[in-house]
């Protein structure tokens, strides 16, 4: 309370009660910041409030396709940060409409001179064949073009407890008997949503220089192949990997879209794939050389990432067969 006291700046955080935002709103609150989390459905992120002291954390109600709800959210704001992003398409909510359309409304709300924190994705690329990469850099165009000062984060892939992909593949182990991989020797460099998290509030802090793009990879670059193993070896299960040539991803992709459809979007999260997700398999999702030489990475930014290996099996342990007490046996 006494640092909130000392230092009553106001953060407005858009999609903070995401994956990636939980740990955002936690490092911000033990800044001492008030932290205003805008979000379309404020009775579901309660859970956000005990993150800080009682008045802290603040959930207000905001639409990015209403723009008149998205400058209330940012009434007195001495910050911003914008984390609004999906994996996947569903209905109205397009990569178009919510990664791209989403930071151009939050970039045009926000008035100029605002710090801004602006979160995007490894990969982001204006010529990918990838609807999701595009997209991701439509959005820090956007954001950059209205807000030249602004700090954008490209984090690869985020593991933590509750994250879509560490756990998709060890719930993916537990059910099926094999397990098909589009990408196999796909290059990846996962970074812990706590380190990611850092970085933003390092933005917040002022320690972090401006316009600028920073990509931040965890300390280990595996490929995909070695990163299903790796799961399989903490949950203590055999399963044979079947590498899958990109065509054939595609044509399982198209089948998995359509299931999909007829359940009415009610096919289960770990069995999703799209051929949007096939498209970004093609390209490693790695730190460039360029970004490791000009200091625009986790060691640029003073942190020292952690490694999976770190995170990874303290929420992997209830995929053993006997949880925890699974400790030597395989399934």
């Amino acid at each position: 309370m006494d640092a909130m006291r000392q230092s009553p700046k106001l953060v407005t955080v858009f999609g903070g009660s995401g994956f990636l935002g939980r740990h955002v709103v936690r490092a911000l609150a033990k800044r001492g910041c008030r932290v205003r989390v805008a979000v379309r459905r404020p009775h579901l992120a309660f859970y956000l409030q005990p993150l800080g002291v009682v008045g802290q954390i603040q959930l207000v109600q905001a639409n990015l396709r209403f723009p008149d709800s998205v400058a209330a959210a940012l009434d007195r704001a001495d910050a911003v940060v914008n984390l609004v992003g999906i994996l996947q398409e569903s209905g109205r909510q397009t990569f178009a409409t919510v990664q791209a359309g989403g930071a151009r409304a939050v970039a045009d709300a926000t008035p100029a001179g605002l710090p801004v924190v602006h979160v995007s994705a490894l990969g982001a690329d204006p010529s990918s064949g990838a609807d999701y990469a595009r997209s991701k850099a439509a959005a820090e165009e956007a954001m950059l073009g209205r807000h030249p000062n602004a700090i954008v984060l490209r984090p690869s892939v985020l593991f933590g407890q509750g994250d879509s992909f560490f756990n998709r593949f060890a719930s993916l182990a537990r059910a099926l008997p094999v397990l098909p991989l589009a990408g196999a020797e796909t290059r990846f460099q996962p970074a812990w949503a706590g380190d990611v998290a850092e970085a933003v509030a390092r933005g917040i802090d002022g320690t972090v220089a401006g316009g600028r793009v920073y990509e931040l990879g965890g300390p280990e670059i595996r490929t995909l192949r070695e990163l299903v193993d790796y799961v399989l070896q903490v949950t203590g299960r055999r399963r044979p990997i079947v590498a899958l040539p990109f065509g054939a991803a595609r044509l399982q992709a198209r089948a998995l879209e359509l299931a999909d459809t007829l359940a009415l979007g009610l096919l289960p999260d770990m069995l999703k794939l799209t051929r949007d997700q096939v498209t970004l398999l093609e390209t490693d999702n790695v730190v460039s050389a360029g970004a490791e030489r000009e200091g625009r990475t986790f060691a640029g930014l003073g942190i020292q990432p952690q490694a999976p290996e770190a995170i990874v099996p303290s929420y992997l342990v209830r995929f053993r067969k006997t949880g925890q007490f699974e400790l030597d046996r395989t399934a």
